[in-house]
């Protein structure tokens, strides 16, 4: 069947203990009130942000990925610089990004707004640059052909020139506990290690505002938009680095002071092709407290409700996987290497027999 439309959804149960994953202005952990309770939230910034430096720390080659900076002079006059060292690097970055349409820029700020730019990108105007070409439609291709996977992924978003945008071909949610929260504080003091011996007082006082909780976590990716980008061939491995960072990386808000890295209790991958379906409807009403803590009764709410989805819209997906136990009703349980080699062959089996070239 050829219907030129794949999501792949991304389905997690994860907890973590008093933490302050990701602030608000306040320097509280953010919240959301869903279902009418107040729920722990980690927005989706603070995580596809983690999702980003596990790729360039782990997952992917420099080369496939961007820097979202102000500073993209500097990018093109370093290309250009290795290319012509006797050339002014910096005056010809300058004049190259003018031409490709960026016209509030300096040598020193670059940028008045982050810029996501792929060093294929960079190079590119550099070699147009050093070769000194005056086609300012060429400078505008350079700017727009060859996106980095993570551009791709995120999307870019130019607001005075639309025509440089790109749509993310990938969706976070903002994570929220599946059960109602209360933040609490912790009074911590410091002691000055060089106080005389008959001053007993702390060298300093304070406070940090934190939670913890059972987080429910959603994502899904467009794999058919990834491929007309980055093709059949590279796709699935970019799924699957996606699949990767997205179970096991953590916002690091006040993580030397909690400690609060962990990976998830439950992992449930779909493959689809009608639509993406968040399953946070299972938590709409907070799971209560029990002796059982909040996990287990967790996925029994997500299993629940996902064979309730799939019953009431004839809709259940093509194919699916699980990490952990508790979903069985749903998918395998299987470990994550498994999971992300099956997750990987499928994308490209649908791939490569959907029509989509």
């Amino acid at each position: 069947m050829d219907t030129k439309r794949l999501y792949i959804d991304f389905h997690v149960l994860q907890t973590v203990p008093p933490s302050c994953v990701n602030r608000d202005d306040t320097g509280s952990p953010k919240t959301a009130i869903y279902g009418g309770t107040l729920r722990a939230r980690v927005s989706s910034q603070a995580w596809k942000r983690a999702m980003r430096l596990m790729f360039r720390q782990e997952l992917l080659p420099k080369e496939q990925l961007g820097e979202r900076t102000k500073k993209i002079v500097a990018m093109v006059a370093e290309e250009i610089a290795a290319m012509a060292p006797d050339k002014n690097a910096v005056d010809l970055a300058m004049e190259a990004l003018k031409k490709a349409g960026l016209d509030k820029i300096t040598a020193d700020k670059g940028t008045d707004a982050l810029f996501f730019m792929s060093h294929d990108q960079a190079k590119a105007l550099a070699e147009l640059a050093v070769a000194e070409i005056d086609d300012k439609k060429a400078y505008k291709a350079a700017l727009k052909n060859t996106p980095s996977v993570d551009m791709v992924l995120f999307g870019r978003m130019v607001a005075n020139d639309p025509s440089l945008n790109y749509d993310a071909a990938a969706q976070v949610a903002h994570s929220i506990s599946t059960h109602a929260i209360q933040n609490e504080y912790d009074y911590f003091t410091a002691v000055d290690d060089c106080a005389p011996e008959d001053n007993m007082g702390a060298g300093h006082l304070g406070t940090v505002e934190y939670n913890s909780s059972t987080l429910y976590r959603y994502a899904t990716v467009n794999a058919v938009e990834l491929s007309e980008h980055l093709g059949n061939a590279e796709t699935p491995a970019v799924v699957r680095a996606f699949a990767e960072a997205f179970i096991r990386s953590m916002p690091t808000g006040k993580q030397n002071s909690f400690a609060n890295r962990t990976l998830p209790d439950a992992v449930y991958v779909t493959l689809r092709e009608d639509q993406p379906v968040n399953l946070c409807g299972a938590f709409e009403r907070a799971v209560p407290a029990s002796p059982e803590g909040f996990v287990k009764p967790s996925k029994q709410s997500l299993v629940k409700y996902a064979q309730q989805m799939y019953q009431a819209y004839a809709d259940a997906p093509m194919e699916a996987f699980a990490i952990g136990t508790g979903l069985e009703d749903l998918a395998p349980a299987m470990p994550m290497k498994d999971m992300l080699n099956s997750l990987e062959s499928a994308v490209r089996r649908h791939l490569d027999g959907n029509g989509v070239e």
